[in-house]
């Protein structure tokens, strides 16, 4: 029997260690800091071990990786470059959804020495869109067609019934990622041209995206699209755009909660302190009417929604902080994560849709548009947690069949990795409709 650990057990975990639980041939260990939460998962399992685990303890963690099969880490980013330096001394595959960071990179050569696989970016956003992305290039190219251009934009948000709060959004995943978002700056192409948008700029830079069955959304730029273009092997595109997609009003209210800084990550003292006086001291102002202070700064009169979110959110009331130190985004996440959690039963859903701009020497120019709407189960899974935490664990069993034999650091971007995790994804109803349009 082979023994799978996992590295971590938050938001996303249950699927992936439900899936592997329920291969008959696999013992499943999770390792977390907080030892309740592993248990959990396991939920008693006969083929499942929770365990206590310090990621800081490289002893403890040598022991753990040098008695399994295969490392899932489902840790901060900042870990895997040290999991898989463990993996690959004790040759070891290994699965993260995380991107690939430079360090990562670098141990490619040492992975492929070693016969491992280190699979990264194999969640939803990164992961499900890579696949989907290639599986359609990769048919566009096999006809001797060209990608004219590539639009792709992904997002995770309340379900229509489950949109209670003048945000429209509820936290599913890490609330400190999502604020973080407003200070990334971000590049694509467009037409041929390339495009630089600056943090500061960034929510500026929306445009409104029409989805079929769903409404208007604001989609902004994330990060930087460029590198896709040769990852994707797609040199002769002439756009080429990932972005996110908000609910109406987010982007305004995200560019305003920056210019307030309240999203800074300086470590204070907040003692004693109330929203009112949190939001003053970051504004550097001792003013008494501090809405009107903050519709003076802004420029903006104070009868908008945007005032309307703020005040939602407790800025001007003299209520307590809920931490005593930490940085300005630790308060509001701890503070937004309290008012924009979802409750028992209601669901959350998932959109990415891939925009294909295509030309054949005969058959003209066709426009592809493909689809993945996603719901969660009330009362069970979020869709976040399944789209994310599913195609890892569907990439950890094909490795240990020996269905995926490349070796080195990888992203699902190959046929003999993609196309039988988007097999069994559409199994578990996680699939994508697909649009043609000739143009």
């Amino acid at each position: 029997m082979k023994k799978v650990l996992i590295l971590g057990a938050g938001l996303v975990a249950r699927p992936l260690v439900r899936y592997l639980l329920d291969q008959p041939d696999l013992q499943v260990e999770v390792a977390s800091r907080t030892v309740s939460k592993a248990q959990k998962l396991i939920a008693g399992h006969p083929r499942g071990v929770a365990k206590e685990l310090n990621l800081k303890s490289e002893e403890a963690l040598k022991k753990e990786v040098a008695a399994a099969d295969l490392v899932i880490s489902m840790v901060p980013y900042a870990f895997h470059p040290k999991v898989a330096e463990l993996c690959i001394a004790h040759k070891k595959n290994m699965v993260t959804t995380s991107y690939v960071s430079e360090a990562m990179k670098k141990l490619d050569a040492d992975a492929k020495k070693a016969g491992i696989i280190i699979l990264n970016e194999s969640g939803l956003d990164p992961g499900i869109d890579h696949m989907e992305a290639m599986r359609v290039i990769h048919e566009i190219h096999r006809k001797g067609g060209k990608v004219d251009g590539f639009i792709s934009f992904c997002t995770g948000l309340p379900a229509a019934e489950a949109n209670t709060n003048p945000f429209g959004y509820k936290f599913s995943w890490s609330p400190t990622g999502v604020l973080l978002a407003g200070k990334n700056s971000a590049q694509y192409l467009e037409n041929g041209k390339k495009v630089f948008i600056p943090s500061e700029k960034l929510f500026e830079s929306y445009s409104l995206r029409t989805i079929e069955g769903l409404g208007v959304f604001e989609g902004y730029p994330n990060r930087n699209s460029l590198p896709y273009i040769e990852l994707y092997g797609v040199p002769e595109t002439k756009t080429m755009l990932r972005g996110t997609l908000r609910n109406i009003g987010w982007c305004e209210t995200i560019r305003v909660m920056v210019r307030l800084n309240i999203l800074e990550q300086d470590e204070k003292d907040w003692t004693g302190m109330s929203f009112a006086d949190f939001l003053r001291k970051q504004m550097g102002t001792r003013a008494k009417d501090l809405k009107k202070t903050v519709s003076e700064k802004l420029g903006l009169p104070s009868g908008l929604a945007i005032f309307r979110r703020l005040e939602w959110l407790g800025l001007f009331s003299d209520e307590p902080l809920p931490l005593e130190k930490g940085s300005a985004l630790d308060i509001m996440s701890a503070r937004m994560t309290a008012l924009m959690s979802y409750l028992p039963g209601e669901r959350d859903m998932i959109c990415l849709q891939h925009e294909f701009y295509a030309s054949y020497p005969k058959a003209g120019k066709e426009k592809i548009t493909s689809t993945l709407i996603d719901y969660g189960i009330p009362g069970g899974d979020s869709s976040m947690s399944r789209t994310v935490g599913l195609p890892p664990a569907i990439g950890t069993k094909l490795i240990l069949e020996g269905k995926i034999k490349e070796t080195g650091v990888h992203i699902p971007i190959s046929p003999e990795i993609y196309l039988p995790i988007l097999a069994e994804l559409k199994t578990l109803n996680i699939a994508f409709k697909e649009k043609r349009e000739k143009l």
